[in-house]
């Protein structure tokens, strides 16, 4: 009998969807015994810190990707938008799951949307993204930095007093807390993070039975459309501190991709907004989209900000 050890964070998020993938291979592979195995990372260690601070990419996965090189665990799962773009030796992407509502969405004290939301009201959100995209729409609002896990975020709402907070749908549906959303963020529009709402699982490129096993819980239209995502994002050598925003839609009847970028400054005065189009059937040719609208970003500006 096959047994996999499954490293994760502990938040209630990350043990959620580190739980979602053992489903998926238990249902793959009845026979198949599956544990999780905790482990802290350097974000969680510094949870009052914010992302743009810490200095490094791979706060949340690094410790992860150690265990796992290590052998201590056999497969790791992340938020994908946690892992940075570039491979770690030894590694690969094995599976990446049917990907979740990858939208941005606001949860309000009031119940109402951001254009309820009265002049000069407070939200909250880590992401300079974010903050970027609320200020392009509502420059009267004040965005206020705020950290921690979703349940932190939402009881920080309450007691700040602020008007509103925004998280990632998938975050929220994930934990039973859809209910809370006030407004989706249509993410043609309001660009997520590239990779939001998918799941990466790693394993060891030598790991013959754990990498066959992941090939059956892979779902290829995910990983065409976050391919793409993530080439835009690596072009621009961008992560936490890049106000860059991207969103692919992949259609697998067509087999036609869709896929939308921003790039803006810190503030959102000024914002670079493009979208491309194409057949593409692998990964290397989603890359190849995504590298491209990287390009045409930067030469409309982009690469200032």
């Amino acid at each position: 009998m096959l047994h996999l050890r499954i490293g994760t964070r502990g938040s209630a998020l990350a043990l959620r969807q580190a739980g979602i993938v053992r489903d998926a291979l238990l249902a793959a592979a009845p026979d198949v015994r599956v544990n999780l195995e905790v482990i802290r990372t350097e974000g969680d260690a510094q949870r009052d810190a914010l992302l743009d601070r810490l200095g490094r990419k791979g706060v949340f996965t690094a410790q992860i990707e150690a265990a796992l090189l290590d052998g201590k665990v056999d497969l790791a799962v992340h938020s994908l938008k946690d892992l940075p773009t570039g491979e770690t030796d030894g590694l690969v992407l094995a599976a990446l799951p049917p990907r979740e509502d990858p939208a941005d969405a606001l949860v309000a004290r009031s119940g109402g949307g951001l254009a309820d939301l009265p002049r000069g009201a407070r939200v909250l959100t880590g992401s300079p993204r974010r903050r970027a995209q609320l200020l392009h729409l509502r420059p009267d609002l004040l965005v206020e930095n705020v950290r921690g896990n979703v349940e932190t975020r939402l009881s920080k709402l309450e007691r700040s007093g602020a008007d509103g907070v925004v998280l990632a749908c998938a975050a929220l549906r994930r934990l039973d807390l859809a209910g809370r959303i006030s407004e989706r963020f249509d993410p043609r529009k309001f660009l997520p993070a590239p990779g939001q709402g998918a799941i990466a699982v790693q394993a060891r490129s030598n790991a013959a039975a754990a990498l066959e096993l992941c090939r059956m819980i892979d779902h290829a239209p995910t990983r065409l459309a976050v391919t793409a995502e993530r080439a835009f994002l690596e072009a621009l050598g961008g992560g936490c501190r890049a106000p860059a925003g991207c969103f692919g839609e992949y259609q697998p009847g067509a087999g036609f991709l869709d896929l939308a970028a921003m790039v803006s400054d810190a503030d959102g005065g000024r914002m670079v907004r493009r979208s491309v189009q194409g057949h593409v059937s692998d990964p290397d040719e989603a890359r190849r989209l995504g590298l491209q609208l990287a390009r045409d970003v930067m030469d409309e500006g982009g690469g200032r900000y």
